[in-house]
């Protein structure tokens, strides 16, 4: 394991002639940002680009550009010189896009990360994976366009929240401050990627919200897979409710449970400042962010509520 420098880097991408980029499962919106930022200043670089997400990609973002290059398989006869993750904490999150080939270069901002590449980027302090791209684009010899600008923006401006976030800094504002002047059109990126929400994401989350129970400071709810069916939405995520869930006022910790096709729960957790639920999902064989961070576990929605629920009000006890 080695951490690269920015010329290390500028020569991998000098060196390369075909770059496999890929990122982790259900994506959100730096998972994507990052993966169609790269992989365009990559294309006009004139590289050969495949980019994959074994979730495909989210139907929130396909007006994104280059959004139709993105696949969810990666045919297994396929070799590239260069094979890149972006934004994924552990292998394991990856879905299986990579199959047995060596992952050559990782970048990520979780404080979770587990260094699975041979060359590890990984900067916990940088608000997105986005800006941590962004920041480095042009020293890694490759143009900052007005397209990738506004990819990139978007994975900065869905990871903060809008610049809401707690790690919020004023390093990233003059990053965002830089892809505006590079052509990232702020307001326009704003409303599609955080304000415009779909008839059904909505209905979605009044399946969720009915169900909403407390102990204490501890709220959580949950979202089934029939609740998915009868409100018509198409994706297998929480449809940013968590976003919604953490604005909660009087609650220190927020839990969402969305139930699996595959016999497993996707569990998030959304965190007050002086908590962290980084480690509580990482003990789960997930990871994360100090105040954002989730895992997938295997069992019924009862089974995984009851073992959640109850580690996270330990851990609110010892916080005390």
């Amino acid at each position: 394991m080695t951490i690269p420098s920015r010329e290390t880097i500028k020569a991998l991408f000098t060196e390369a002639q075909s770059v496999l980029l890929a990122s982790h499962i259900r994506p959100d919106g730096d998972a994507v940002g990052s993966l169609l930022g790269l992989g365009n200043a990559l294309i006009l670089s004139g590289k050969k680009v495949f980019m994959a997400l074994s979730d495909g990609l989210p139907s929130n973002f396909h007006y994104l550009h280059g959004a139709h290059l993105v696949k969810r398989v990666v045919p297994k006869g396929l070799k590239f010189d260069l094979t890149i993750s972006l934004d994924t904490s552990d292998l394991d999150r990856s879905g299986g896009i990579f199959g047995n080939r060596e992952i050559i270069l990782n970048i990520d901002h979780h404080i979770t990360n587990t260094l699975f590449a041979q060359y590890n980027l990984n900067d916990p302090e940088s608000v997105a994976t986005c800006a941590l791209v962004a920041e480095n684009l042009e020293g890694w010899g490759l143009s900052m366009t007005a397209e990738t600008a506004s990819l990139l923006m978007t994975g900065l401006i869905t990871d903060t929240i809008g610049f809401r976030t707690s790690n919020m800094s004023s390093k990233a504002m003059r990053i965002a401050a830089d892809l505006i002047d590079k052509g990232a059109d702020l307001p326009t990126i704003y409303q599609q990627a955080l304000t415009n929400k779909s008839f059904d994401q909505l209905i979605y989350w009044g399946y969720a919200l009915k169900k909403l129970k407390r102990n204490d400071r501890l709220a959580w709810t949950t979202l089934t897979l029939d609740d998915r069916k009868d409100a018509g939405y198409n994706g297998n995520d929480d449809a940013d409710l968590n976003t919604i869930l953490s604005s909660i006022l009087d609650c220190d910790i927020t839990i969402l449970f969305v139930e699996q096709n595959n016999g497993h729960v996707k569990v998030s957790w959304r965190g007050k400042s002086g908590f962290n639920v980084s480690n509580l999902a990482q003990s789960l064989g997930g990871g994360g962010h100090p105040a954002a961070s989730g895992t997938d576990i295997e069992g019924s929605l009862e089974e995984v509520q009851f073992t959640v629920i109850n580690k996270t009000l330990e851990l609110m006890k010892e916080n005390k």
